[in-house]
């Protein structure tokens, strides 16, 4: 399988991350960053099935596509994680790392599913987004933070170059620079992909709108990125050809 996208830093895949993961050499990969759909957070099945009317405020999404994929129940879901994340774990060399995105809902299962396919799992990064983060009522928490599970393919080596690396990210969303419905800052996957050595190779399998691939580029990283859907791949490919630009 060809890439739609390449450069001397990043490669884009179009498809199905299960076609495309096992055509990637084993052990190429320094780390897996990812922000897979996390299926959660509707109260009946209509909704749940439409990332729209669950992320967006209003049900408008103000241009931004929406996506597939994110209607799993939890059984479903923890059962398609484990089987991604072995996969993957596959192609990270020994010590590489792991950092997957999910919400409150769904980390137990996320835990589980990275232990589940060997991973080993050493902890839980927070992203707090902020007092601008949604709330569903007065009285309520304010869903402040999202989650970053991570852990290592066998033993986490010491590292004199780089950390100890935040176990907290206070990173605002920048509307201006969010091109998907549950996109991530490039702040914060800059300060991310901190984990992999100038040079070496981040993989991600959910690459959306392409910010994870935009900050490895940007931080002298490589990465390797899959999308199956069109309307992000080519958001992607705009995004990354307008950082050659700048």
């Amino acid at each position: 399988m060809k890439p739609v996208y390449e450069d001397d830093f990043v490669s884009l895949y179009h498809g199905d991350l299960f076609d495309v993961l096992p055509t990637l050499q084993p052990g190429s990969i320094h780390s897996l960053i990812t922000d897979p759909p996390y299926c959660s957070g509707a109260p009946g099945a209509g909704v749940k099935a439409d990332p729209v009317k669950k992320y967006c405020q209003g049900g408008n999404a103000l241009g931004r596509p929406t996506f597939g994929g994110d209607s799993k129940n939890e059984r479903g879901f923890s059962f398609w994680c484990l089987q991604w994340l072995r996969i993957c774990r596959q192609l990270v060399k020994e010590g590489g790392y792991g950092l997957v995105f999910i919400d409150w809902r769904n980390l137990p299962s996320m835990c589980d599913a990275l232990q589940a396919a060997d991973w080993i799992h050493r902890g839980v990064a927070a992203w707090d987004k902020g007092l601008t983060s949604r709330s569903p009522h007065r009285g309520y928490f304010r869903h402040q933070c999202e989650y970053i599970v991570w852990g290592t393919n066998g033993p986490c080596h010491k590292r004199d170059d780089a950390g100890p690396f935040k176990g907290c990210h206070h990173v605002p969303h920048d509307l201006k620079d969010k091109h998907h419905i549950t996109g991530k800052p490039v702040r914060l996957m800059s300060e991310l992909v901190q984990v992999a050595p100038i040079g070496e190779t981040i993989l991600d399998p959910f690459a959306g709108s392409g910010t994870t691939l935009l900050a490895a580029k940007r931080e002298g990283r490589r990465a390797i990125g899959i999308e199956r859907e069109k309307s992000y791949c080519d958001i992607t490919i705009n995004r990354l050809r307008s950082l050659d630009l700048q």
